[in-house]
């Protein structure tokens, strides 16, 4: 795969993510929307890996190494680095029971359409440095 064929796979499953998350907002399964915000951000960030440094990106779900691995962390604003920072938990703790009860707790409907707000604003900024 050229490095742009990897840009723009890294980018298509980030929009399908994005998709997903709104259709999980829109059937009230709100655990999941924060999942798939991260997946949206996680892939997003592996295009902006792909392009700068002409690799494949690391197998990493973690967003702070991604950025920080791709030489671009530093290029966020201290918001978008505590949105990632945010971010974060909601990839692991998705996946396990007990996590799961006490994340399903903090993720409302109010809650879901600020991460979504803010996740499609990162990865806007993120695709125009693209």
């Amino acid at each position: 795969m050229t490095t742009d064929e990897k840009v723009t796979y890294w980018n298509e499953l980030s929009e399908y993510d994005l998709e997903t998350a709104v259709v999980m907002l829109n059937t009230g399964r709100y655990l999941y929307v924060g999942f798939m915000c991260h997946q949206v951000i996680e892939k997003i960030f592996k295009a902006f890996y792909s392009k700068l440094k002409e690799e494949t990106p690391p197998f990493s779900h973690k967003l702070v190494y991604l950025a920080k691995q791709g030489n671009f962390y530093d290029n966020f604003s201290e918001e978008q680095k505590l949105f990632i920072d945010q971010m974060e938990p909601l990839n692991i703790k998705t996946r396990y029971p007990d996590y799961k009860k006490e994340l399903a707790k903090l993720l409302n409907k109010e809650k879901c359409l600020e991460l979504l707000e803010k996740t499609k604003s990162l990865q806007q900024w993120t695709k125009e440095q693209l």
